[in-house]
């Protein structure tokens, strides 16, 4: 089997978020332990499974999502990359319909990547060429969007996360994270968390996010940090951003807005608040593509 590591959010490699994707034959996954596996060996933060479904009446292909350390009910740009890789390999066109444990999800080719606003450059990302041979495409996610409840501030979010919460929001089942209101950019891009204290909130992982310091290019900002899952910070998290469309969607007066994620990496995540729906656009290059040796195991 190919498996094949993809930058996901961003129009260059070594930006955005990696994830690895295995395209497997059509029948059952193979076992959650092999799956498991090949998740802890690659050790990013998501590896992708997929096959085809060819008999299958509302979706093409059953997706699944694994940390290192276990499976989760959604991820955002590992469904990206899977869509990127589909695409790319002339395995599917047009909208691509995903059987998943979060209900049917949807990737459609989007606008065309040269219209979208380039990932912006940090210290990590040396490389400056936005033309690939793997081809930078720009992919709109149809994802269910975040119930937010507000919540009292939960015992010791402060402390682990160095800073001071103006306001936290449950992110409902499906997301399953602590989103927290921050006072400014300087702060969110500044954070440098106690991630054991954070691993030991009652959540998933913590989403932080305040508005943009000058709204131009993005409209706020955020960070990802999900200790207890494996991941110490994600570098983009399409996740996130269906609770993120609907807290800064109504104080901003617009649906269509843009996310920029301030991890070391960097990405830019373009949303529209539909309702119980957003949608996440972004690109997705190609930059390892290897073989799979391990046999899978049967369940």
């Amino acid at each position: 089997m190919r498996l094949r590591i993809v930058d996901a959010f961003t129009d260059r490699p070594f930006a955005g978020n990696p994830a690895a994707v295995v395209l497997l034959p059509s029948g059952p996954f193979p076992g959650d332990r092999w799956l498991g596996q090949v998740a802890a060996e690659v050790n990013l933060s998501e590896t992708a499974f997929a096959h085809p479904l060819p008999d299958a009446p509302d979706a093409d292909w059953a997706l699944r999502w694994f940390t290192p350390t276990t499976e989760v009910a959604m991820c955002g740009h590992a469904t990206l990359a899977t869509a990127h890789v589909l695409h790319a390999t002339g395995a599917a066109t047009g909208t691509i319909r995903f059987a998943t444990r979060s209900g049917v999800l949807t990737a459609t080719p989007a606008t065309p990547a040269s219209t979208l606003a380039p990932t912006p450059s940090t210290s990590t990302s040396t490389s400056t060429s936005t033309t690939q041979p793997s081809g930078a495409t720009a992919i709109t996610l149809d994802f269910p969007t975040a119930p937010l409840t507000p919540l009292e501030i939960p015992h010791g979010t402060g402390a682990a996360l160095g800073a001071t919460p103006l306001a936290c929001y449950d992110t409902g089942p499906q997301v399953g994270d602590l989103l927290v209101e921050l006072a400014d950019e300087a702060t969110v891009r500044g954070l440098s968390p106690d991630l054991a204290a954070v691993a030991r909130l009652p959540h998933r992982g913590v989403i932080v996010t305040a508005p943009a310091r000058t709204p131009g290019d993005h409209d706020f900002v955020s960070r990802f940090f999900g200790p207890a899952s494996g991941i110490d910070e994600d570098p983009v998290t399409g996740s996130a951003h269906t609770a993120l469309a609907p807290l800064w969607s109504p104080r901003l007066g617009r649906t269509e807005l843009t996310g920029l994620q301030v991890s070391a990496r960097g990405g830019r995540v373009h949303v529209h608040l539909r309702g119980d729906r957003t949608l996440l656009t972004g690109q997705a290059v190609t930059v390892i593509d290897g073989e799979l040796l391990t046999a899978p195991e049967a369940n």
